[in-house]
């Protein structure tokens, strides 16, 4: 019985897989290194963070390689492996000098307006040296010292953190500084004295630096103006507790290494940084393109538009962008808005652009006198019928636009701007925001 259940279970039991043939790897190999190969003819020399097929192709075809270092189809593949890995990790160009020469340009005068500032600011700092209170903090303590005590005081606030510690009180808009223990001040930004300068600084980041966004702090030379009861806390939730705090009423704003600003109440724009008239002049004169030929070609447009974004040249900009993209105000927003974003694409993301392929163009409103397949059915005389009832011809163009970092690595995958012109004349470009 014994025997009859031996025999039973050995009748039951699977045999021994059979090894893969060769084959069969080759097959199987063939199989996920097509995919892989698939995976990255779509990327278009971007780079991915998850490759599905990647980990399968490269374990195959290295065991294939390995059993079989002579085989003429595996060395193949081997070569194909190794090509499309390359090519998984992005394209690359050369980075020249002539390519980064904008960051050069903009950091010599950044020093240049710097240097500027900090000779104004330390002038202003003995205008008022009189006046300024010896120290900051521990602030006057409002139980011992009155208002009409610090009437023409003024107070030097080194760690201003804008909008950070800005909050919404009862009595005003602030930026805090300060701690319970040393006492608070409360710089008023809800008025002119504020507002002025601020929008100067924020030009000088426009114009001259982008690097101004990674500043934390700025200093603060201010009038001490009134005393109140606030809670600083930043947050919606309020969670703090009220403090008096010394209101002080800017006077200047100064950046370390970047911008001073001051108040200018009779002009254009109730506040100015210093060097300013200075930054109009000289960038004129390095400008490398200053306007948008009528003739320009698709791609050369968007060259030029790559341009006047790196040279910070935005009167440039806005004239290559369809007028109709900001008529409205809001549009005006929406353009300084995404000049911006540029901006700090081009400082932190990549350096250079490159056209990828001549630009496709189409007719998308009106009658398309460059359709031959339609035309060649039509006479004379169709055509100028269906012109007129067409209305504006309105052709729209797809630039393909690649762009590089400073160490000559492709970004990302290929971008496309639409650009548009009508009745024949200039193009401009319409999908202006899309990154490169």
């Amino acid at each position: 019985m014994a025997c009859a259940v031996a025999i039973g279970i050995g009748i039951l039991s699977p045999a021994p897989a059979l090894a893969a043939s060769k084959e069969q790897l080759i097959g199987q190999a063939e199989y996920y290194l097509s995919e892989f190969e698939k995976e990255v003819a779509r990327q278009r020399g971007g780079e991915k963070a998850v490759w599905r097929s990647k980990q399968d192709a490269l374990s195959r075809v290295q065991a294939l390689k390995e059993q079989y270092p002579d085989d003429a189809k595996v060395e193949e593949m081997f070569q194909r492996t190794k090509a499309a890995l390359m090519k998984s990790k992005g394209d690359f160009i050369e980075i020249t000098p002539e390519m980064t020469a904008y960051l050069q340009a903009e950091d010599k005068l950044r020093q240049e307006i710097a240097a500027l500032g900090k000779k104004t600011w330390d002038d202003k700092l003995a205008e008022y040296r009189d006046k300024l209170l010896e120290k900051p903090f521990p602030t006057p303590d409002y139980k011992q010292v009155g208002l009409e005590e610090l009437t023409d005081k003024y107070v030097v606030l080194d760690d201003i953190q804008y909008p950070q510690k800005q909050f919404y009180g009862i009595t005003g808009e602030y930026v805090a500084t300060g701690k319970p223990s040393t006492g608070y001040y409360f710089v008023n930004i809800d008025g002119r004295d504020w507002l002025g300068p601020y929008e100067a600084v924020k030009r000088f980041r426009r114009q001259v630096d982008t690097g101004l966004d990674e500043v934390k702090s700025w200093s603060v030379l201010a009038r001490i103006s009134n005393i109140t009861s606030e809670n600083p806390d930043p947050s919606e939730k309020k969670v703090g507790t009220f403090h008096f705090g010394w209101v002080v009423t800017p006077v200047a704003l100064y950046v370390p290494g970047h911008v001073m600003a001051y108040a200018t109440p009779d002009g254009d724009h109730t506040g100015a940084f210093v060097g300013e008239d200075e930054v109009a002049r000289i960038k004129n004169s390095q400008y490398s393109v200053s306007s948008v030929p009528d003739n320009a070609t698709p791609e050369q447009l968007m060259n030029i538009f790559v341009t006047a974004i790196k040279e910070k040249n935005y009167a440039l900009y806005q004239a290559c962008i369809y007028p109709e993209r900001y008529k409205e105000d809001i549009g005006q927003d929406e353009l300084r808005y995404h000049w911006d974003l540029h901006q700090g694409r081009f400082h932190g993301e990549y350096v250079h652009v490159t056209i990828e392929q001549p630009a496709k163009i189409s007719v998308v409103k009106g009658f398309d006198d460059k359709n031959d397949a339609e035309n060649f059915f039509l006479d004379d005389k169709q055509k100028a019928a269906l012109n007129q009832v067409s209305g504006p011809k309105i052709e729209e163009a797809v630039v393909e636009t690649r762009a590089w970092n400073q160490y000559g690595k492709s970004v990302g995958s290929p971008k496309q701007h639409r650009l548009r012109r009508e009745n024949g004349g200039r193009w401009y470009i319409y999908d202006y925001a899309p990154r490169f």
